[in-house]
C-alpha cells in the first residue's frame, strides 16, 4: 500500500474513533467542556480582582458566590410569573383539548373519503349472496393489558433525575471553581511539556491566549445578543398583552443560546400561553410570528454578523459544524459548536500541518 493511503486510512480510523468516543462519554465531555468555556469566561473578572490586590483565592470565591447569587435573585424575582405560567397549565389542557374536539366533530376530506369509503363496502356486502366464506370471518382479537399507573413510580423518577441533575451541577460549580483557582497553571505545564525550544513555547503560549480571547469574545457576543433578544421580546408581548411577559422574555433570552430549537420551542411555548388567555387564532399567529421574528433578526443578523467578525469563519463551516455537533450531542452540541470550532480553528492556524483546515474554517 503507498504511504499516501495508509496515511489517509489511518486519518480515517482515528477520525471515526474519536466520534464514536465523543459520543459515547458525552456525559463526560458535555460539562468539562461547559466548565472550561465559562471559566474561560469568567476569568477576565478573576485578573481584575487580582490587579486590585485581591488574593486568586478570594476573588474566585467572589466570583462564584456573585454567580449564584445572581441566578438565585433572577429566579426569585421571575418566580411569581413562572407560578402564573404553571397554574395556567390545566386551564391549557382544557381549553386545547375542547378545541381539538370541536375540530374532530367538524367532517373534514379525510373523513368524508372514509365515510365514502364505508358506503362503498356496505353496497359491496349487500350485493354478495350466501354465507360468509372463511375469508370473512371477524379475526380474532388479542388484548394487550396495560400496566397501571402509579403516582408513587413516577415521583420516585421524577426525584432521581433532580437529584441527577443537582449532582451535575454541584459537580460543575467545582469544576469551575477548581479552573479559576489554578489561574495560569496549566499554561505553565504545557510550557513545560513543549520542551526547552523557546519557539515551542511562544506558540504554546499564543495558541492558550488566542483561545480564550475567541471563546470570551464569543460567549460576551451571545450574552449581549441574548439581552437584547430578551429586551425586544418583552417589549413585543407586553404590546400583545400577554400575561408574565418578564418571564416569557427570560426564557426567550436563555433558550436562545441553543440555536434554531430554541427560539422554535420558545415560540411554540409563547403561543400556547397567547391561546390560553386570549382563545384568538390572530392573536397566537401574531404572538409566534412576533417571537421568530425577533429571534430571526437576532440570531440571524447580529448574531451570526457578529460571530464572523469575531471568529472570523464563513457562514458555510458554521453551519456545518451546527449539523454536525447537534447530531452528535443534541442541543448541548448545537451551543458548543461555535466555540469548538473557534478552538479548532486557532489550533489550525498555528500549527503547520493544519494550515489547510484554518483556510477552510476561516473568511
Amino acid at each position: 500500500m503507498p504511504a499516501y493511503a495508509w496515511s489517509l486510512a489511518q486519518i480515517i480510523v482515528a477520525t471515526v474513533a474519536i466520534v464514536f468516543a465523543l459520543r459515547w462519554a458525552q456525559r463526560f465531555f458535555i460539562p468539562l467542556l461547559l466548565g472550561i468555556i465559562l471559566a474561560f469566561t469568567l476569568n477576565p473578572i478573576v485578573l481584575w480582582l487580582e490587579r486590585i490586590k485581591i488574593p486568586r483565592a478570594v476573588g474566585t470565591a467572589l466570583v462564584m458566590l456573585a454567580l449564584l447569587g445572581g441566578g438565585a435573585l433572577a429566579t426569585l424575582s421571575l418566580r411569581g410569573q413562572v407560578q402564573g405560567i404553571l397554574d395556567q397549565v390545566p386551564d391549557a389542557a382544557g381549553k386545547l383539548s375542547a378545541a381539538l374536539r370541536d375540530m374532530g366533530e367538524e367532517p373534514n376530506t379525510m373523513q368524508k373519503v372514509q365515510a365514502a369509503a364505508r358506503e362503498i363496502e356496505q353496497a359491496t356486502a349487500k350485493a354478495t349472496d350466501g354465507a360468509p366464506t372463511a375469508q370473512q370471518k371477524t379475526p380474532a382479537r388479542i388484548v394487550v393489558e396495560q400496566p397501571r399507573f402509579k403516582l408513587t413510580d413516577l415521583l420516585w423518577t421524577g426525584s432521581l433525575g433532580m437529584f441527577g441533575l443537582i449532582g451535575d451541577a454541584v459537580m460543575l460549580l467545582f469544576l469551575i471553581f477548581f479552573l479559576l483557582l489554578g489561574g495560569d497553571t496549566f499554561k505553565r505545564k504545557l510550557m513545560h511539556v513543549t520542551g526547552p525550544s523557546l519557539s515551542k513555547k511562544k506558540i504554546t503560549v499564543s495558541i492558550v491566549d488566542d483561545i480564550g480571547r475567541s471563546v470570551q469574545n464569543y460567549m460576551l457576543t451571545l450574552l449581549a445578543a441574548n439581552v437584547l433578544l430578551a429586551l425586544l421580546t418583552w417589549m413585543a408581548f407586553h404590546w400583545i398583552g400577554l400575561d408574565n411577559a418578564g418571564a416569557w422574555a427570560v426564557a426567550a433570552g436563555v433558550m436562545h443560546f441553543i440555536p434554531y430549537v430554541g427560539p422554535a420551542l420558545t415560540a411554540l411555548g409563547a403561543s400556547m400561553a397567547a391561546f390560553m388567555q386570549f382563545g384568538s387564532l390572530p392573536i397566537v399567529l401574531l404572538t409566534a410570528g412576533s417571537s421568530l421574528a425577533i429571534a430571526t433578526l437576532v440570531g440571524t443578523v447580529i448574531v451570526t454578523w457578529m460571530s464572523s467578525k469575531v471568529g472570523k469563519m464563513n457562514a458555510t463551516a458554521v453551519f456545518i459544524a451546527l449539523l454536525f455537533w447537534g447530531w452528535l450531542w443534541g442541543a448541548w452540541g448545537l451551543l458548543f459548536a461555535i466555540p469548538i470550532m473557534g478552538m479548532v480553528k486557532v489550533f489550525a492556524e498555528h500549527v503547520e500541518d493544519l494550515q489547510p483546515l484554518a483556510e477552510l474554517l476561516g473568511e
